[in-house]
C-alpha cells in the first residue's frame, strides 16, 4: 500500500508543478493579488490532492482543478466582502512591453466587475476556453456566459476609453 500511495503522491507533484503557473495567472485575475491567488491556488490544490483519484480519472484533470479554483474563489467571495487589485506589486520588478499605466488601468477595471462577470471574462479570454467549456466551468448556461462576458468586456472597454487605452477584446 505504501508505493501505491507514493506513485500517487509522485504523479500529483507532477500535475502541480506543471499546473502550477497557469492555475495561479487564473487565480490572480480572478482574486486580484498575488498572495490571495496564491491561497486561492493552494486550497485549490489541497481539494484536488483529497480526490486526487477522482481527479486523474477526470478526463481533462487541468479543467477539473480549474472548475475546483473557481468554485473556491465563489466560496471566498461569498465569505468575505470584495477585494480590489492593487495597482502594482512592490516586490516585482516593473513590467516590461506594455505601458505599466495601461496594465494599472485594464487591472482596476477588471477588479471592478462583478465576479461572474469577471469569471467569463477571464475564462474566455485569458483561459481562452470556449463558450461551452467557460459554461461548464461556471456552471451555467451558454447565454449566461455570453451575456456575462459581453458586460464584462462593455465595461472594460469603457473604462480603457475613458483612459485612453488601445482596443480591448476582439470579436469571438
Amino acid at each position: 500500500m505504501g508505493a501505491q500511495k507514493a506513485a500517487r503522491d509522485e504523479e500529483f507533484r507532477e500535475f502541480t508543478g506543471s499546473a502550477w503557473s497557469r492555475l495561479l495567472r487564473t487565480a490572480y485575475l480572478l482574486a486580484g493579488d498575488r498572495h490571495g491567488a496564491e491561497d486561492l491556488v493552494q486550497q485549490a490544490l489541497e481539494r484536488a490532492y483529497v480526490h486526487w483519484n477522482k481527479v486523474r480519472a477526470a478526463d481533462d484533470p487541468n479543467a477539473y482543478v480549474r472548475r475546483i479554483l473557481i468554485n473556491e474563489h465563489a466560496r471566498r467571495y461569498r465569505r468575505r466582502p470584495a477585494e480590489y487589485l492593487v495597482e502594482a506589486f512592490p516586490d516585482r520588478p516593473a513590467p516590461t512591453g506594455p505601458d505599466p499605466d495601461d496594465r494599472a488601468v485594464l487591472l482596476g477595471a477588471l477588479s471592478a466587475l462583478p465576479p461572474r462577470q469577471r469569471e467569463a471574462v477571464v475564462l474566455r479570454y485569458w483561459e481562452d476556453l470556449s463558450e461551452s467549456q467557460t459554461a461548464a466551468a461556471m456552471d451555467c448556461s451558454i447565454g449566461t456566459v455570453k451575456s456575462q462576458a459581453a458586460r464584462g468586456l462593455a465595461k472594460l472597454r469603457a473604462a480603457s476609453s475613458i483612459n485612453g487605452l488601445t482596443s480591448i477584446g476582439g470579436s469571438r
